[in-house]
């Protein structure tokens, strides 16, 4: 792995310049702030009420079984959108300029089952500047072993099947990413680039915080619920599946689809172009005019935008995106996206397939 990987602009681009102007423009003529708004807030408080109230309803089993099944999953789906709305942008510093609310929110990522400080270090520092590298950003490992994506990969027999069993296993993202990942991540010599040496409260946090939740989903429900161990589990895991089938697909539809490109340098080699060009030519935006998709994925669909202005509320995104358009197209960049979600779904489809050949 080349730990000193950097973006030489041989061509000095001005289209990061010229874009960053622009949306400066924007909010100045608007006479706008970039943190979250009254959409932003009602957002906010819509998705907590609503996963407080399918938590509560369901340890005071007010439905039947069949009703308490259908809230987990409900829960399961809320608990995504809670990160995708509230904690992406907290955790980024977009949502408000005061600190301790951005930290408040981000706090909520915990209660959720993730860890808020590897989240900080894998995905606001790696994965936000080495986006699609590979052996450096660690949002391309998967399902390593499972899921074949580059050609640098060894292949298998199995992943030839890839493009369709590859949908199951981001159903237990979110499994994984509670039970495994953030230990993984926290416990081993090097995320990316980055070198670990964890401030000594966090060792605290990862335990504490990792204990609440399994307190909160699996020792709370077993002790209050009048249920047996197997029905507690098919309600576990129906809410972990549609969690994490939800954030596996978002994710994956941003990076892993047919336009989207994955250089892997070799040793001492670098990226010989901007960062702000690798960020157009390593994201992709889906159904960026559907006002439904903006609601539920809290501006993941706008993830162009994102990779640029990561500091900026994803509330202003769909504003946004047609300056970031115009200006690509101008300085001959791609912009990548696709119309709907299904078409996005359908390009990682084919995304997996070609990448098993």
């Amino acid at each position: 792995m080349n730990q000193s990987l950097k973006f030489v602009d041989t061509q000095k681009s001005a289209f990061y310049p010229t874009v960053k102007s622009r949306v400066e423009a924007y909010f100045q003529n608007n006479q706008i702030s970039k943190t979250a708004n009254s959409a932003m807030v009602f957002k906010t408080v819509f998705y907590l009420l609503l996963f407080v109230s399918f938590y509560i309803l369901i340890l005071l089993e007010v439905f039947p079984l069949w009703g308490s099944l259908l809230l987990a999953i409900g829960l399961g789906a809320t608990m995504s959108f809670i990160g995708f709305n509230i904690c992406h942008d907290a955790l980024h510093g977009s949502y408000s300029n005061k600190k301790w609310v951005n930290d408040a929110l981000g706090y909520i990522f915990n209660l959720i089952g993730a860890n808020v400080y590897i989240w900080k270090i894998t995905h606001n520092k790696v994965h936000h500047t080495y986006t699609n590298i590979m052996g450096h950003d660690g949002d391309l490992d998967v399902a390593p072993g499972l899921i074949r994506i580059s050609k640098d990969e060894k292949k298998k027999f199995i992943h030839r099947f890839q493009h369709i069993y590859a949908f199951f296993l981001y159903a237990l993202a979110s499994i994984s990413w509670f039970f495994r990942k953030d230990y993984v991540k926290f416990f081993q010599e090097k995320i990316g680039s980055h070198t670990n040496d964890h401030p000594k409260r966090e060792y605290f946090n990862l335990f504490f915080y990792k204990l609440l939740y399994y307190g909160m989903y699996i020792v709370l429900p077993l002790v209050v619920m009048d249920i047996n161990w197997w029905q507690f589990l098919i309600g576990y895991l129906a809410m972990n599946f549609t969690m994490g089938l939800v954030l596996g697909l978002v994710f994956q539809l941003a990076h892993l689809v047919e336009e989207t490109t994955i250089p892997h340098p070799k040793e001492s080699e670098n990226i010989e172009e901007s960062w702000a060009e690798h960020q157009m030519r390593t994201t992709s935006n889906f159904a960026r005019k559907s006002k439904m998709a903006a609601f539920f994925c809290g501006g993941l669909n706008f993830q162009v935008e994102h990779h640029l202005f990561p500091k900026i509320c994803h509330i202003h995104y769909p504003a946004m995106s047609e300056i970031v358009r115009t200006t690509a197209l101008e300085h001959g960049l791609p912009y990548h996206e696709h119309e709907t979600l299904s078409m996005a779904l359908h390009s990682h489809y084919k995304f997996l397939k070609r990448a098993a050949q």
